[in-house]
């Protein structure tokens, strides 16, 4: 059997596009069981171009229609992994592709995997012009990173959101369950994400003084023109400031 026969296989998912000059943005589907439960809901890939080189953030295995759209826009050379429940996927393009994995200390890795690179503040990172935040109060390794265009795109996972209303990735039993939870708001912290790592003020704040225009999030719409001023008056509402 193939090894990449072994890891989990492409879920539904939809086109690439390009939502800022050499940025790609691509939704598919999640399925896993958290407390207990299943869960089926949407997740997002982001995709940044640097030369010929791509860089995959909360990378997503897309079927062959879509990998073969995915190797036209260059070559697939990292792997980067930001936050601590992201994995599922890693491991296939690092087999496929060869692709370098990056990922922030501490952060635990299915099927064997190890990253060839550390993602840290003021160290190496994956392509120019990008930059490096880590929470530093959270109970798992997350981080965000800060691609230096359009007036700046922050790129997270789960420690902030954009999901405004559940779409065709949901299955009808999770699109209930997160409503009722809290998820489908606009320039959300994760809900899910909250609960477990119980960040701390200081780490938003931080985040906050970064100067930024977009964000581009693991769950959710990318959020365009106003993302700083949005999540400001998230931090606001979450933390009474």
């Amino acid at each position: 059997m193939d090894a990449l026969d072994e890891l989990p296989p492409a879920l539904p998912h939809g086109e690439i596009e390009e939502v800022f000059p050499d940025v790609f943005f691509v939704t598919g589907t999640m399925k896993t069981v958290l407390m207990d439960a299943p869960w089926h809901f949407s997740r997002n890939m982001t995709v940044v171009r640097d030369g010929g080189d791509l860089t995959l953030v909360n990378p997503m295995r897309l079927d062959e229609a879509g990998l073969k759209k995915l190797e036209a826009l260059g070559r697939i050379a990292h792997v980067v992994q930001i936050g601590a429940l992201h994995d599922r996927d890693n491991a296939f393009y690092k087999q496929r592709y060869g692709a370098t994995f990056w990922a922030p200390p501490g952060t635990q890795h299915a099927y064997g995997l190890v990253p060839d690179k550390v993602l840290a503040p003021d160290s190496e990172v994956p392509f120019k012009g990008c930059s490096v935040f880590a929470f530093e109060t959270t109970r798992m390794p997350e981080c965000v990173l800060r691609i230096d265009r359009a007036g700046g795109i922050l790129v997270a996972c789960d420690a902030l959101q954009n999901w405004v209303e559940p779409n065709e990735y949901f299955s009808d039993e999770s699109r209930e369950m997160m409503r009722g939870m809290g998820f489908f708001q606009p320039a959300n912290f994760g809900p899910l994400f909250m609960q477990v790592n119980q960040p701390r003020i200081g780490d938003y704040a931080r985040l906050g003084a970064i100067p930024y225009r977009h964000a581009l999030c693991g769950h959710g719409a990318p959020l365009r023109d106003n993302a700083a001023e949005a999540y400001a008056e998230r931090t606001r509402l979450v933390f009474g400031t």
